[in-house]
């Protein structure tokens, strides 16, 4: 059973339905998601519980329930949801915690002008005030102690008001509701800004697309009815209406919806495309690989909704502590209402005022949101970059002092790119290296032996010759010696392309020749040797490498100034791992099976926390065992889900950022945290010894509540790691 809650401030809410539910016969596999505002729940068929049951108990506790219907997407915030979006959309004081706020002030402003015109009946015109406005919260804190609630901050604040009102402070009780009520109308608000990252995201994928039929005609359908296979239009300016392929056309798309990247990406046949990218200036035909319930946006709006949904582990802690302290505090307060008039003679009246207003300081409504605020606004700053699946995953990463990085499709780009182009002479084997005409002619020769094989080698050579435009001419008896070398040939002349062990078995190689090979081979670059095997004559070599990301001399830069090890893990050789890792100034180790990383993050963890980041299958295991697992986005989808941080735009700097936001996160709980408990240890003080009465009580609740709030959302504001002094100079 799913339905959609409506009222949710705070993670406490959470606590207080959870325990109501667990109580009802029948009941179970409760689950709440405070970011998207769900109920999920398991009824047995014969259990004595009804659905109505659980309507009417939500409703009892002062929530708001409908069904959810969770039709097209897994997102529980529908884009096509009317009826859930519909009260997102109000203002303010059009919500129910916003009339009530405007009623009581417009009740407490009344019973003050009718307290000056009627001095001698003030006192029950504020009575009135004080009772319409506290009932609310007074059946709340009743239908929280039928079901297991016991000690709710609605308890501890109806206790308070209704004992200032017996006292005479009828004035200090109205205020006592007034502006307790707008601590809630903040909460809400500052809730609603939390959700609001998901909504965002739901509204990029556009609700209509235009589906193509069989002969070539048009109709608009709705974007969540399209299937795998569908071919759809998008024209210049319209959003990419699903995950998929373009078939026909050619067009820049803004990819920055679901990738950050503000630079338009050329794509044409071939290319993906995303769910609620923008085409710019093209007309394209895609065909859907994916439906809306699987497509980027859901993809990133499940994760972000299961990261909001998990409890960091100090989001815990405060939870735990603060379901041990409510209960404190009220016996605390019952001892100094009773002990002093009992034991030291003293003015009943005096204490039990007392009393009431340490109960109003100690609301723990500050201290319960310090976390969730600081971890929702973090995770909703991270979105941006990367998905964070949790809180736990958010608090973890910025107490990492090693960084484990796989390489291929990490640190490098993942697929294999042309280096070096050497051509040799046929008079002396001297090599031409100022010749670049002599260059274009092998670069010809290599992509028309290599042309129609599927190897990734050869497809980086036939593409960098593409590249350059150089004209390949026309190769014939093509065939292939599995594992050693490829076969040609290109006018009239049998080439072959091989490795430098086959070459050196099937032609002549100078020792000049051999230096250049070993040469590049040094550099960590894979060679090519192509000869003429009818004479056995080296005609020129081609290097390549599968080259670092354009921003990993930065990521690993950012990482050592915030005092964080990098080290490379590969299974490629050890002389390209060398080159590399040299490169980027790293610690490695190479030609690693994937037991051997396990054993090596093992060793390397010695008490420190330790994050890996990778992106093949075949990295799965290391991600799990590491404290956090971070995986490339463009990887493969086991390792995507093996992961705690999927980094969307596979930016190798995006690790420095993710570690500085998670310190910026936990700093602020810290504030928070110290804020909100340092504020009340001064107040309860003060109200022992009566220097402060129940207006400032509630002000300092409040207050607590509004900055702690406020200082959360300052990490909205977070821009990311600081740059460095002295950037790397990048070494090709």
């Amino acid at each position: 059973m799913k339905y959609h809650i409506e009222g949710m401030d705070c993670a406490s809410c959470i606590g207080k339905i959870e325990t109501a539910l667990k109580r009802m016969p029948g009941v179970s596999d409760v689950e709440l998601n405070f970011a998207t505002e769900t109920l999920e729940l398991s009824l047995a068929p014969d259990a004595p519980t009804q659905a109505s049951d659980i309507e009417k108990t939500i409703k009892s506790l002062g929530f708001g329930i409908s069904a959810n219907t969770g039709q097209q997407t897994v997102s529980a915030i529908d884009i096509d949801s009317d009826n859930q979006m519909a009260p997102q959309d109000k203002r303010w004081w059009q919500t129910q915690k916003g009339k009530q706020v405007v009623g009581l002030g417009i009740l407490m402003g009344s019973a003050y002008a009718l307290s000056l015109l009627f001095p001698a009946y003030g006192i029950w015109v504020f009575a009135i005030a004080v009772i319409v406005g506290v009932f609310p919260f007074a059946r709340k804190a009743l239908a929280l102690a039928k079901t297991g609630s016991f000690f709710s901050i609605e308890t501890l604040m109806s206790v308070a008001v209704l004992g200032a009102l017996i006292i005479g402070e009828a004035e200090e009780a109205a205020a006592v509701v007034f502006l307790f009520s707008i601590g809630e109308l903040f909460e809400s608000i500052a809730a609603d800004r939390a959700r609001a990252g998901i909504r965002a995201l739901s509204s990029l994928v556009p609700k209509s697309a235009i589906l193509l039929d069989a002969q070539g005609g048009q109709r608009n359908v709705p974007a969540t009815s399209l299937q795998v296979n569908d071919l759809v239009l998008v024209r210049p300016g319209d959003r990419v209406s699903a995950d998929g392929s373009i078939v026909q056309g050619a067009s820049s798309l803004d990819d920055s919806p679901v990738t950050g990247e503000s630079v338009p990406v050329a794509k044409t046949m071939g290319d993906n495309v995303f769910a609620g990218s923008i085409n710019i200036d093209g007309v394209l035909q895609v065909r859907v690989e994916k439906t809306a319930a699987d497509n980027t946006i859901s993809r990133i709006i499940e994760l972000v909704e299961q990261a909001q949904a998990s409890k960091a582990p100090t989001a815990r802690f405060i939870e735990k502590f603060s379901r041990y302290y409510t209960p404190a505090v009220m016996a605390i307060a019952a001892l100094i209402i009773i002990i002093p008039p009992l034991a030291m003679g003293g003015d009943w009246s005096t204490w039990l005022y007392r009393g009431l207003a340490l109960l109003l300081i100690a609301c723990p409504c500050a201290l319960v949101l310090s976390t969730p605020a600081a971890i929702a606004s973090g995770l909703a700053v991270g979105a941006r970059r990367g998905l964070i699946k949790g809180g736990s995953a958010l608090e973890t990463i910025g107490q990492v002092k090693t960084v484990a990085f796989d390489k291929t499709g990490t640190l490098t780009e993942g697929k294999p790119r042309v280096t070096d182009v050497v051509a040799f002479t046929q008079e002396d084997s001297s090599i031409q290296g100022q010749n670049s005409q002599g260059q274009d002619e092998i670069l010809a020769l290599f992509a028309s032996v290599e042309t129609g094989s599927s190897h990734p080698l050869a497809e980086a050579i036939v593409s960098h010759a593409e590249a350059a435009k150089v004209v390949i001419p026309v190769a014939s008896k093509a065939s292939a010696t599995a594992g050693k070398a490829v076969h040609a040939t290109v006018a009239e002349r049998a080439l072959a392309i091989g490795s430098p062990v086959y070459a050196a078995d099937e032609a002549l190689i100078s020792s000049t020749q051999q230096a250049q090979i070993e040469a590049l081979q040094n550099e960590g670059k894979t060679v090519s040797v192509l000869f003429d095997e009818q004479n056995r004559e080296v005609l020129g070599l081609i290097a390549l490498r599968d080259e670092l990301r354009d921003d990993a001399h930065e990521g690993v830069a950012q990482l050592k100034a915030m005092g964080v090890r990098s080290v490379m893990l590969t299974g490629d050789n050890r002389l390209t791992a060398q080159a590399l890792a040299s490169n980027l100034d790293v610690e490695w180790e190479a030609e690693l099976l994937p037991e051997d990383k396990l054993r090596l993050l093992n060793e390397m963890k010695n008490n420190r926390k330790i994050a890996m980041v990778g992106d093949g299958i075949n990295d799965a295991p290391a991600l799990a065992t590491a404290d956090v697992g971070i995986a490339m986005g463009g990887g493969t989808d086991v390792a995507i889900e093996t992961a705690d941080i999927a980094l969307l735009k596979s930016r190798v700097t995006d690790m420095a950022h993710l570690i500085a936001l998670s310190r910026a996160t936990m700093r602020n709980i810290h504030q928070n945290v110290i804020f909100a408990l340092g504020l009340k240890g001064v107040f309860l003080i003060t109200t022992v010894f009566g220097i402060t009465g129940l207006w400032i009580a509630v002000l300092a609740d409040a207050g607590a509540t509004v900055l702690v709030t406020l200082n959360a959302l300052r990490l909205l504001r977070f821009k990311g790691a600081p740059p460095l002094v002295n950037p790397p100079k990048v070494v090709k």
